[in-house]
C-alpha cells in the first residue's frame, strides 16, 4: 500500500501535475496541502475519474488539506482537535481499508509560523502542542496510523542545505525541532529516515534565488508512522524529479510503502 504526501501550492494550477504523478505513481492514499480553495471549487471529478475517492477540508484563497484514496474513506473529521475555533484548514484525516484491517492516516499543513517570535510563531507552536495531544491520543488505539504532511519544520541539520542561513527561521529553530521531536518520542517513526541515511535529500526548493538549480533545499514533507504502521514498512522516498515539471510546486511528493498482505 502506497501512501504519499504533497503540498500542491494551489490545486487549481498544480491539476495538471497531479493527474500526471496520480498514473506515474499510483498510490493508494495521497495526503494533499495548500490546496488554496473551498470544498466547492476543488476539482473532485477530475480526481474520481482518476480512480479516487476524495474528502476535503477547504478554505479560500488559504491553507487547505485533502485526502484522496482509491477505496471509501470512514470516520472522516476535520479540524484538529482542540483547535474547533481555528478558521485556518489544516488538517483531515480519516480511515482507509488496509489489507484486513484499517489504516487510520491523517493529511496535515502545520504552520510556518514566520516571523518568529510573533504571534505566528506562537500559533505554529499552539498547533503543534495541540498535534502533539491528538497524536498521544490516537496512538492510545494501537493501529496503523500514518501522520502525513507538510510539517513546516526541518527536523535536522542535514535535511538542510545550510544550516546557518535557516538558523533564525520558524522552521529550523530550536523550540520547533523540539516539538517535532517529542511528537515522534511519543512512538512514531519519521518513514524517510528509517529508510535512508543519506543526509541532504530535500521535499522543498524555493521559487527565489536559484534554489532549486543550486539544489538548495530543505526537507519539511513527512510521513509519520506509529509502530504498527512501521512494522509494515518497506520503502519511502522523495518524487525530486516532479520538480522539473511545468509550473511545478514548490514541494515535491513523499511517498511510503506499507506491506499489509500478512496481517
Amino acid at each position: 500500500m502506497k501512501i504519499a504526501t504533497w503540498n500542491v501550492n494551489s490545486i487549481k494550477v498544480r491539476l495538471p501535475n497531479l493527474l500526471a504523478w496520480l498514473k506515474e505513481a499510483e498510490p493508494d492514499v495521497v495526503c494533499l496541502q495548500e490546496l488554496k480553495c473551498v470544498d466547492d471549487a476543488f476539482p473532485r471529478s477530475a480526481i474520481e475519474d482518476a480512480g479516487y475517492n476524495v474528502e476535503t477540508h477547504g478554505q479560500k484563497t488559504y491553507n487547505g488539506v485533502a485526502l484522496l484514496s482509491r477505496s471509501p474513506m470512514e470516520d472522516v473529521s476535520r479540524g484538529l482537535p482542540g483547535m474547533e475555533d481555528d478558521e485556518q484548514a489544516r488538517y483531515i484525516e480519516a480511515l482507509v481499508p488496509a489489507g484486513d484491517t484499517m489504516l487510520r492516516v491523517a493529511s496535515i499543513y502545520l504552520p510556518n509560523g514566520n516571523p518568529a517570535p510573533g504571534p505566528k510563531y506562537d500559533y505554529k507552536l499552539d498547533f503543534m502542542a495541540k498535534l502533539h495531544a491528538h497524536a498521544q491520543a490516537l496512538l492510545a488505539h494501537e493501529e496503523p496510523l500514518v501522520l502525513a504532511g507538510d510539517y513546516n519544520v526541518i527536523p535536522k541539520a542535514e535535511d538542510v542545505h545550510d544550516a546557518n542561513a535557516w538558523a533564525d527561521d520558524a522552521l529550523f529553530l530550536p523550540e520547533t525541532r523540539l516539538a517535532f521531536q517529542s511528537i515522534g518520542n511519543l512512538g512514531l517513526t519519521d518513514a524517510f529516515r528509517a529508510c535512508h541515511t543519506t543526509p541532504h535529500r530535500y521535499s522543498f526548493w524555493d521559487y527565489q534565488g536559484g534554489a532549486w538549480q543550486k539544489d538548495h533545499g530543505i526537507r519539511i514533507d513527512h510521513l509519520m508512522l506509529s509502530a504498527q504502521a512501521t512494522d509494515r514498512l518497506s520503502g519511502c522516498d522523495i518524487d525530486k524529479h516532479v520538480r522539473e515539471w511545468e509550473k511545478p510546486s514548490d514541494h515535491v511528493p513523499v511517498w511510503a510503502e506499507l506491506d499489509f498482505s500478512a496481517n
